[in-house]
């Protein structure tokens, strides 16, 4: 989805950033450029999720501008392999599941709304359908999978306690450690640990936060549900996205500009400014930037003027995750692997998170008869595996697999593919993940508005970062705030000049983007 927080300091500064409650009427900077009342930098969920947020509030002069030519962002496919018609498959090449759906009677996730909605296939994610290997083959080992459960349970009930008694966080490293889990050496049990943790958050446990991963985790799990569904929609999962843009955004629809590179914004509290590769500019009343924390990190965007200190040290505090997944495709007659299990666990017997977990795609409610699997590798095997051409990185999965079923028994793939999300310059990574250390007011400096620019993505949510819903909720807070303030009814973000090194139970509110219950939170 994950650095060192801040030292405490002497005296807490909270200021709010906020719209044109007390500004002069507008000074246009660039009579040249479209005039609209609100851009939207990025058409991914969060753009499209603000943009709707607009619409329903009778807000219809924006203009969207997006890097790629559709929309959906880090949601993306692609075509790969083919039938034996030779149709090609479409796969996921971001997100993939929706994760935790909706408790009977009670709340639902808006990602499972939205994918019931527009009708998106897909399947249940059986997470205890798995088979264990190492370098000599299969290797029941599957016991460390309920043995780790058990230490996790003490290290999630620790984690409670940091946040509600305002203690200082730690890593998931020391968390695990404290509460007794230990792998060391022992490569089956750090490939479990890969399975349940870096899996899921795309970073080590040495660099997440105990408090937060946790947090992330149960607002989730344990106020939807603890269930997971793996999309295999042919038309791919954006299509949720664009069916509900088909519902303010006509077919050609101006206000949407795709393949427009964003190179300069110049913000202050009169309005914003866009400029754009192709020479273009766009001026508006405000902005929403929907940047992902890799971009900003990167520095792709000039702001004019500089971002100030404390919304620097938000950006490059937080961590921006890898997640790769490499898809192979073997001819249907020769799957060599047990279609009767979902994921396939492998422990190198040298490097922890090489080529662990492979998911089988040639199964009943997925892709069958594809002959498709897939590995996922995260962080630095993902930077080293995205540096490499594919003939190498095709070898390397390979000699895995001969490993796990033998030499004898592994064909030459009829397709190979992996993208490489740590150099797209519109994304520089998958998505967000939390360091330990770092405090809910730190968070709180990433969404933070800058006069007239507001920020928005699944990065800036303190409870769902990493997550589609994330996207969704961020997406959907922006465009009301600003929906209010062109209505002359203007509230900006709370930030932090000075920060402590940890946060006060009572700072956990809507002021710092938390909004569900620290009980419900910890499922007490």
């Amino acid at each position: 989805m994950f650095l060192s927080g801040k030292v405490a300091c002497l005296g807490l500064l909270a200021t709010a950033s906020l719209g044109t409650a007390a500004s002069p009427p507008l000074a246009r900077r660039n009579e040249t450029c479209q005039k609209t009342s609100v851009a939207i930098l990025g058409a991914g969920l969060t753009g499209i999720t603000a943009a709707q947020a607009l619409s329903n509030q009778s807000v219809s002069d924006f203009i969207i501008l997006e890097y790629n030519g559709d929309i959906g962002g880090r949601v993306a496919h692609t075509t790969f392999g083919a039938d034996k018609h030779g149709k090609p498959y479409v796969v996921e090449l971001g997100a993939n599941w929706v994760q935790g759906l909706g408790s009977e009677g009670g709340p639902e996730n808006p990602i499972w709304t939205l994918a019931k909605k527009w009708n998106i296939s897909n399947t249940y994610s059986n997470y205890s359908s798995i088979q264990t290997f190492n370098a000599s083959g299969y290797a029941d080992y599957s016991q460390l999978l309920d043995d780790f459960e058990d230490y996790y349970a003490t290290f999630e009930q620790d984690a409670g306690y940091i946040l509600t008694e305002n203690l200082q966080d730690r890593s998931v490293r020391s968390g695990l450690s404290l509460a007794g889990w230990k792998p060391k050496k022992n490569m089956e049990a750090q490939a479990v640990e890969w399975w349940e943790f870096d899996w899921e958050y795309a970073y080590s446990p040495e660099q997440s936060s105990q408090e937060f991963a946790v947090v992330n985790y149960n607002t989730t799990f344990y106020q939807w549900s603890d269930a997971n569904n793996f999309v295999v929609d042919q038309r791919g999962f954006n299509a949720f996205i664009k069916g509900e843009a088909s519902e303010f955004l006509a077919k050609n629809d101006s206000r949407l500009r795709l393949n427009t590179i964003v190179k300069d914004i110049t913000y202050s509290d009169s309005g914003v400014t866009i400029y754009n590769k192709d020479g273009s500019c766009v001026d508006a009343d405000y902005a929403i930037c929907t940047f992902s924390v890799g971009v900003l990190q990167n520095d792709v965007v000039e702001f004019d003027p500089p971002l100030p200190d404390w919304k620097k040290e938000a950006i490059d505090s937080f961590s921006m995750g890898t997640y790769t997944k490499l898809f192979l495709q073997f001819p249907p007659d020769k799957v060599f692997w047990n279609t009767s299990y979902q994921f396939l666990l492998y422990a190198s017997p040298t490097t922890r998170g090489y080529y662990p977990v492979w998911q089988s795609l040639d199964l009943d409610g997925f892709i069958p008869d594809s002959g498709i699997l897939f590995v996922t590798v995260v962080q630095d095997q993902s930077y080293r595996v995205e540096s490499q051409d594919d003939e190498q990185t095709k070898e390397e999965v390979l000699a895995v697999l001969r490993e796990m079923y033998g030499p004898e028994n592994v064909p030459v793939p009829t397709s190979f593919m992996y993208p490489r999300w740590s150099k797209e310059p519109w994304a520089f990574g998958s998505y967000s993940n939390w360091p330990p250390g770092t405090t809910l007011e730190m968070h709180q400096n990433l969404r933070a508005n800058l006069d007239r620019l507001y920020f928005a993505g699944e990065a800036t949510s303190p409870e769902y970062f990493g997550f589609l819903q994330a996207a969704y909720y961020e997406g959907k807070n922006a465009g009301s705030l600003i929906a209010s303030c062109v209505k002359g009814n203007c509230t900006g973000e709370k930030n932090y000049d000075v920060l402590h090194g940890t946060t006060k139970s009572s700072e956990y509110t809507m002021a710092n983007g938390w909004s569900v219950s620290s009980f419900l939170t910890w499922g007490f």
